[in-house]
């Protein structure tokens, strides 16, 4: 046997041990990813309901029909909607103040990050306790507070002028750290050779940081704001907690109408057709945004 079969059949076994390896991998991504979502693609095209002793039946695209005819469909959507551009906006804002801070030589910086990741690391359905409590109407330390200021203080989450508000306020404490951090490794990452270079050129703070930080910064934006339009999609525990969609449906985002229409209209069909059409529309959001950043990016 020559080299040249040796360095063949060596390279056959790597290539047989890396496939038997990877093969849980693949078993498990396929019965928790794509069987689901099979499932959910076959599901969508029947007229399926637990709540009736019939059969399902063979439907095409009716139920897509009836999410996007659907009043409920379009104020949770709206809801989301608010979630996400507010929340986007308020947290790449303030993560970019704090990172700024951050990015700066003082005692106790590393514990001061650790304080900050804390909000991150709560278990959602306990933070939605906390937040509860919070605020509470008579027994809550956000109206005690408010009270001592002079105030007069407000039901929160049950002022439908004031429960998605609360709702906002709960999501920006906890990820606002998350956008910190990835902020403040971006800045991290800048050389300080290039802030020297614009000391030489005479550029002021503010050309600085709208000429040379922004765009360097520009890729860690991306990340944030897809990640967060993902999460936000999928935002759950504290709107069930803190209002469980209400008053009413003030509250009520596509990730909890979606529970409720399986869980307690038990729409199978409906339901199946609901959380495809949630997953195109965040899909095609975030192919839009990548896609224009890219362009910007070439240009």
């Amino acid at each position: 046997m020559n080299m040249k079969e040796i360095s063949t059949n060596i390279l056959i076994g790597r290539n047989s041990f890396a496939k038997r390896i990877t093969l849980p991998s693949i078993i498990i991504l396929v019965v928790t990813v794509v069987g689901p979502l099979g499932f959910l693609l076959y599901a969508s095209f029947f007229d399926w309901s637990l709540t009736v002793p019939v059969p399902p039946r063979f439907a095409w695209f009716y139920n897509f029909g009836l999410v996007f005819k659907d009043a409920r469909f379009w104020n949770a959507f709206k809801n989301t909607s608010v979630l996400m551009i507010a929340g986007i906006i308020a947290q790449s804002i303030l993560g970019l103040i704090i990172a700024f801070l951050l990015n700066r030589k003082f005692r106790f910086k590393k514990l001061a990050i650790t304080i900050l990741a804390l909000p991150i690391m709560v278990t959602p359905v306990v933070l939605g306790f906390n937040w509860r409590i919070i605020f509470h109407e008579h027994y809550g330390p956000l109206n005690y507070i408010i009270r001592l200021l002079g105030g007069a203080g407000s039901s929160w989450i049950a002022d439908p002028k004031l429960a998605l508000f609360s709702i906002f306020l709960v999501d920006t404490w906890q990820w606002t750290p998350f956008v910190t951090l990835i902020l403040l490794a971006g800045l991290q990452s800048i050389p300080h050779q290039v802030y020297e270079a614009t000391d030489v050129d005479g550029a002021t703070g503010w050309q600085t940081f709208w000429r040379i930080t922004l765009p360097l910064l520009r890729p860690m934006f991306v990340l944030v704001i897809l990640f967060r339009i993902i999460w936000i999609f999928k935002i759950f525990d504290p709107v069930y907690i803190l209002t469980g969609g209400g008053p009413g449906i003030t509250t009520e985002t596509l990730s909890l109408y979606t529970y409720i229409s399986w869980v307690k209209y038990w729409k199978v069909g409906y339901t199946s057709a609901l959380a495809l059409v949630q997953l195109i529309i965040m899909t095609i959001i975030a192919t839009i945004f990548v896609r224009k950043v890219m362009q910007r990016r070439r240009a």
